[in-house]
């Protein structure tokens, strides 16, 4: 990610300079062709003094390029760690407000519950005083005067008696187990509340975080744009004044570099032909080779056609722009600060809708779609299309900053980063290779 794009920052800036000095030698010999030289012809050639000025004004470009290549360099390293940063960051973000989220849903039923058993109980204490009024006003216990004067008997009375009583005695009992419900639900409601407060606690500790990592990304990109719009500048004024350079030194090396070039002319017309040169077997993409180890793999066989259909949808999304923080299960989304102008797909986003569209939850971070695989593990040499790849600064799961989705062959699909969109690149290992695992398997 980050770091193969700074090499290839390197490589190009050599390369650059190559360029400058072939072109600055083709300056030479046009300034000969205009002065109206020839081999072996002497004239009247530019004077060290300017040649050492051109000389001077070449070399501070070249310091400046050189300086701010080197300060590049570090706000390009800066920005990939940054983002890696805020990565995780918002990985734990969202795992809070989710955890915040579902404690409230249970404080919000622990409250009805306390509601209910407070209705209930406040129910049953009217009905003991509805029950004790109607005894006092009949002077008996309710509706007993009625029962009692219509007794056939003793033995009809005495029963009517014991029912009365225990009539009265079980509404006591009543309320008293509705207190101890009311007293319960009251407990659990205080300890969801308390449990509410502390998840909210925890998330509002994490978007402090992750406000403080987007801020460090937003300043990191812009510090390195910066710097590149400083070297563009300075390569051009570079480029400049090698031109000039070259082609003072040019003219007054006009006899000298005609030889040289009739010489070597020469020399090559008697050569015999070079043998063909065997083509190496190289990729020359920047890509390690895959190493031995990887894990072990504890997945089974991947299931082919869902695999061939969790791919299919993640190329629907080739050129979809990179979004922090965008897309997931229904498709691609607007991210969050400073992405969330951008509509697209995050690298775990493309892979949760690649699969979403084929029936399995994966998860929407990184490290959550590593952690529910975890007991389907893949070795790095058996890789096989579908599966989920994933890079890390760190040894543990919660230090996991990318994932992409294998293709086979050698190739992934993936939301690299910032500024790019979905695309098939080479799989690559490293020191941040984290592992493999297989949700098929």
């Amino acid at each position: 990610m980050g770091r193969r794009a700074f090499r290839s920052g390197q490589d190009g800036g050599r390369g650059s300079l190559r360029r400058w000095a072939l072109r600055g030698t083709g300056a030479g010999i046009a300034a000969l062709v205009a002065l109206g030289l020839a081999p072996g012809v002497a004239a009247a050639a530019p004077g060290d003094a300017e040649i050492a000025e051109a000389q001077a004004a070449q070399d501070a470009a070249a310091a400046q390029v050189g300086a701010i290549s080197a300060q590049l360099a570090q706000a390009e390293a800066a920005a990939a760690a940054a983002h890696q940063s805020a990565q995780i960051a918002l990985q734990e973000y969202e795992e809070r407000r989710a955890a915040q989220q579902a404690a409230q849903a249970a404080a919000d039923a622990a409250a009805a519950e306390a509601e209910q058993a407070a209705q209930d109980l406040a129910r049953g204490r009217a009905q003991v005083v509805e029950f004790a009024r109607d005894s006092y006003m009949q002077g008996s216990t309710s509706p007993g005067a009625a029962a009692l004067m219509s007794a056939d008997g003793p033995a009809q009375l005495l029963e009517r008696v014991a029912l009365l009583e225990a009539a009265g005695t079980h509404r006591v009992d009543v309320v008293a187990e509705l207190t101890v419900l009311e007293e319960q639900a009251a407990a659990a409601d205080a300890a969801a509340r308390q449990a509410v407060g502390e998840a909210t606690a925890r998330e509002t500790e994490a978007a402090g975080a992750l406000a403080a990592a987007q801020q460090q990304e937003i300043s990191a990109r812009g510090q390195a744009a910066s710097l590149a719009q400083q070297r563009t500048a300075w390569e051009a004024e570079l480029a400049a004044a090698q031109q000039t350079l070259y082609g003072l030194q040019g003219a007054q090396a006009a006899a000298q570099a005609a030889a040289q070039a009739a010489a070597a002319q020469a020399a090559a017309a008697a050569r015999p032909p070079a043998p063909a040169a065997t083509v190496g077997s190289s990729s020359g993409g920047g890509t390690a080779s895959r190493p031995a180890g990887g894990g072990a793999t504890t997945a089974g066989a991947p299931s082919g056609s869902v695999v061939e259909r969790a791919i299919a949808a993640a190329r629907t999304q080739m050129g979809m722009p990179y979004s922090w923080g965008g897309g997931g299960t229904n498709g691609p989304g607007y991210g969050l600060d400073p992405d969330t102008e951008v509509y697209g797909f995050d690298c775990s986003g493309l892979t949760e809708y690649a699969y979403a569209q084929v029936g399995i939850a994966i998860g929407g971070t990184s490290r959550e779609q590593y952690s529910r695989f975890q007991g389907s593990t893949v070795a790095a040499s058996d890789l096989r299309a579908g599966d989920l790849v994933f890079w890390a600064n760190g040894p543990s799961i919660s230090s996991i900053y990318h994932v992409a989705l294998y293709l086979g062959n050698g190739q992934v699909i993936q939301a690299p980063q910032s500024g790019d969109v979905v695309r098939v690149s080479s799989m690559w290992f490293g020191s941040d290779y984290f592992g493999a695992v297989r949700p098929t398997g």
